[in-house]
C-alpha cells in the first residue's frame, strides 16, 4: 500500500509539471531558432558594411558601426554567461575581447560568431526550472526568462542602429528576414 501511495504521488507530480516543462522546452527551442536567425542577419549586416566604414558614427556621441557590433557581443556575453550562467562579469572598461581597438572586420565578425556559439551552447543546456529566479537588472528585479527577452531586444536595438548607419552611407541593408 505504501508503495502504491508513493507511485501515485510521483505520477501525480510528474504529470502536473509536464505541461509546464513542455512549454519551457518549447520556449527554448523557439528562442534558439530566433537567436540563430538573429545571428545570420547580424553577420550579413556586418559583412555588407565596407571595412573602411566601420568607424562611421551618426553623431560624435554615438557608438561607431564597429563599436555597436562589439557592444552587441559584450552584452550578449554578459546576459548569457554572467546573468544566466553565473560567471563573473567582464569589466567593460578593461575587457579587450569586445573592444574594437585594431581589430579587423573579419576578427570582429569571428568574435561575434564565437559569442553566439557560446550563448547558444549555454541556452541549449539551460535549466528551465530557473526561469523564475530573479536577478538585479540595473536596479530592477527581472526573472531569468525576462533576461532571455532582454538579450534579444538588445541585439535588435543595436543592429537597428547599424542598419541606419548603412543607409547614412548610401548602402542598402539586407532585406529584413521575418521571425528574427
Amino acid at each position: 500500500m505504501k508503495q502504491l501511495l508513493i507511485l501515485t504521488t510521483f505520477f501525480f507530480f510528474s504529470t502536473a509539471t509536464s505541461p509546464l516543462l513542455a512549454q519551457q522546452d518549447a520556449f527554448i527551442k523557439d528562442y534558439l531558432e530566433r537567436l540563430e536567425n538573429s545571428r545570420k542577419y547580424l553577420i550579413l549586416v556586418a559583412e555588407m558594411m565596407p571595412e573602411d566604414k566601420y568607424d562611421f558614427r551618426a553623431t560624435p556621441e554615438t557608438l561607431s558601426f564597429a563599436e555597436n557590433l562589439m557592444h552587441i557581443g559584450f552584452a550578449m556575453d554578459w546576459h548569457s554567461q554572467s546573468l544566466l550562467g553565473g560567471r563573473a562579469t567582464r569589466d567593460y572598461q578593461t575587457d579587450t575581447i569586445y573592444k574594437v581597438d585594431n581589430k579587423s572586420k573579419e576578427e570582429m565578425i569571428a568574435i561575434i560568431n564565437e559569442t553566439f556559439d557560446a550563448t547558444i551552447k549555454l541556452i541549449e543546456q539551460f535549466d528551465t526550472t530557473q526561469f523564475e529566479d530573479e536577478l538585479d537588472y540595473f536596479g530592477l528585479n527581472r526573472s531569468k526568462q525576462q533576461i532571455f527577452l532582454l538579450l534579444t531586444d538588445h541585439i535588435t536595438h543595436h543592429r537597428g542602429q547599424m542598419l541606419v548607419f548603412m543607409r547614412l552611407n548610401e548602402l542598402v541593408p539586407p532585406r529584413y528576414v521575418l521571425f528574427q
